[in-house]
Formats: C-alpha cells, sequence, structure tokens
C-alpha cells in the first residue's frame, strides 16, 4: 500500500482496539483508545471504529475537518485501510497457536522445571492473546513489552520467576531452536 501507515502501527492500532473494545474498564478502554489514536496521529492518520460491522477503520487525517469526511480530499482511497476485527477463523487460529505454545511450556517444564515453565506460561498467554502468535515469532519490540508492562503488571510472578524470566526466555527459544531476539 502506497503512503499508508507502516505495518508496525497498523498492528498496534488493532491491537489497542481490540484491547479497547474487550476491557470492561471504561477508564481503561479509554486509556487505549487515546494510545491508539496517539500513535497514528504522529503517521498522520485518524481512526475510526464501525461497530455495526466489528470494523477498525484507518484513515487519512487529511480527509477531515473538524470530525467530518470531505470527499473532495480523498485523492487516493488506497490509502484507507480496513480491519475486520471479528474473523470466522480467529478461535479456530487461537487453538492452533494455543496448542502449540502449550506444547512449548510442557517441554520447558520437563527440561528445565516449573519456574521457568510458569514464566514461559506467562509469555505465552501474553503472546496467544494480545498477538495470536506463536511464542518464538516474538519480536523484539514484543519481548521489550512482556517484560516491562505485561510482566510486571499481569503474571504474578513469585520472586523466584523474577529472578530468571530473562532465563527462561533464553531457554523457550532454545527449546523450539530459534534465535532470541536482542531485546535489550
Amino acid at each position: 500500500m502506497a503512503d499508508g501507515p507502516p505495518d508496525q502501527l497498523i498492528d498496534e492500532a488493532e491491537r489497542l482496539t481490540r484491547l479497547a473494545r474487550d476491557v470492561p474498564d471504561q477508564g481503561e478502554a479509554a486509556a487505549h483508545r487515546r494510545r491508539r489514536d496517539e500513535l497514528l496521529s504522529e503517521h498522520g492518520y485518524i481512526a475510526r471504529y464501525r461497530e455495526a460491522d466489528d470494523t477498525l477503520v484507518l484513515n487519512p487525517a487529511e480527509w477531515f475537518e473538524d470530525g467530518v469526511a470531505r470527499t473532495e480530499r480523498m485523492d487516493d482511497l488506497s490509502r484507507a485501510v480496513e480491519l475486520p476485527l471479528s474473523d470466522a477463523g480467529a478461535d479456530d487460529e487461537w487453538r492452533d497457536v494455543e496448542s502449540h505454545n502449550a506444547d512449548v511450556v510442557e517441554r520447558v517444564d520437563a527440561h528445565h522445571g516449573p519456574v521457568h515453565a510458569a514464566n514461559v506460561r506467562a509469555f505465552a498467554d501474553f503472546m496467544g492473546n494480545h498477538y495470536t502468535r506463536r511464542v518464538e515469532t516474538a519480536s523484539r519490540r514484543e519481548l521489550r513489552e512482556f517484560l516491562d508492562e505485561y510482566y510486571p503488571r499481569n503474571a504474578w510472578p513469585t520472586d523466584a520467576q523474577k529472578t530468571v524470566v530473562e532465563e527462561s526466555l533464553r531457554l523457550l527459544f532454545e527449546t523450539v531452536d530459534a534465535e532470541l531476539p536482542d531485546y535489550r
């Protein structure tokens, strides 16, 4: 797509929109929408959520004036991005990812013990629930997000787990014979 938003921005906008849509706390939902809108604004885009068909639409901000779409400004419609958030195959895809990630957790548990397995389970939950992806496909940015944001707030790690979380990630990647991205 020429002159469209970067793929990473699209992915993050979709992730934040799904979080805003799915969290029960309205304050948290608003925070996710604000973060999404800030990121999009940096690239000259705005988001619209069509509740009727559960679709996130990203449009160039210059197409709008005071929140109203100006059709005479819509020069190249390929610059717009529509992301259906309800996908008929999403549940099946998530199940496949979860099955794979659960297998990796079991392998880590068998070879390295329950403390590392608990950390890998937390990472599997993060990758599966936030990105619907296998653990070994994590990027540098996703590893940082996990360690800096998700893990301290959502994993409820024990002191023993906290001490070895980075080692657990190394063991995870070693277990699946994949290269651990340099996230430091």
